[in-house]
């Protein structure tokens, strides 16, 4: 066999293994809901998303403990926290599985569709979701957006007066998630 073929089995296996080694993770990842009420609208987020997507086993499995969401304004933030029911329910949850193929040697926004599990306040729906993965050198980035019907998960809306918060709200996710061995996040 020629040095060069040597050379190209060694590196295919190598990348391979890589490949099947790894899972892409985060623990910084963004996550925002934009609400409204009449004449005026406000966001919460946070910066501590976190999640992985195993592509060996096609898992997605995203979580964000609700207490790290932030409005801008304590009153606010502790009315969310007990119209969400943190106490009893602090996370919201996705587990599902990637139904589209990626492709992590091109750098283009791929459309990435996901179906699974949804829960936030103790209640669980099955959700088919969209957003994008982009390879970014060895991270991979990712982009997602819905809208969740407050109704649907038992959750009622908040209000003043004849005022109530939108029954519709914005999700908007986005996080950068780097190759890791497994190991190191399965417990």
């Amino acid at each position: 066999m020629s040095l060069g073929i040597s050379l190209l089995l060694i590196l295919t296996t190598v990348f391979q293994n890589t490949n099947d080694d790894v899972v892409y993770y985060t623990d910084s990842g963004h996550a925002e809901f934009t609400s409204s009420v009449p004449l005026h609208s406000f966001a919460g987020e946070s910066n501590h998303l976190t999640g992985m997507i195993d592509f060996r086993e096609n898992l997605v499995d995203f979580y964000l403990d609700l207490n790290t969401l932030e409005t801008g304004i304590g009153k606010r933030d502790r009315d969310m926290y007990q119209t969400l029911n943190v106490d009893e329910h602090p996370f919201a949850e996705f587990t599902g599985t990637l139904e589209t193929p990626f492709n992590p040697d091109s750098s283009a926004r791929q459309v990435a569709r996901v179906t699974g599990e949804f829960s936030i306040n103790g209640v669980v729906k099955e959700v088919s979701i969209e957003g994008t993965l982009q390879a970014r050198g060895e991270r991979i980035m990712l982009n997602v957006g819905w809208e969740l019907r407050l109704e649907d998960y038992d959750i009622e809306a908040p209000g003043i007066l004849f005022y109530r918060v939108d029954e519709v709200q914005s999700i908007q996710i986005e996080a950068l998630l780097k190759p890791v061995d497994p190991e190191t996040i399965s417990g």
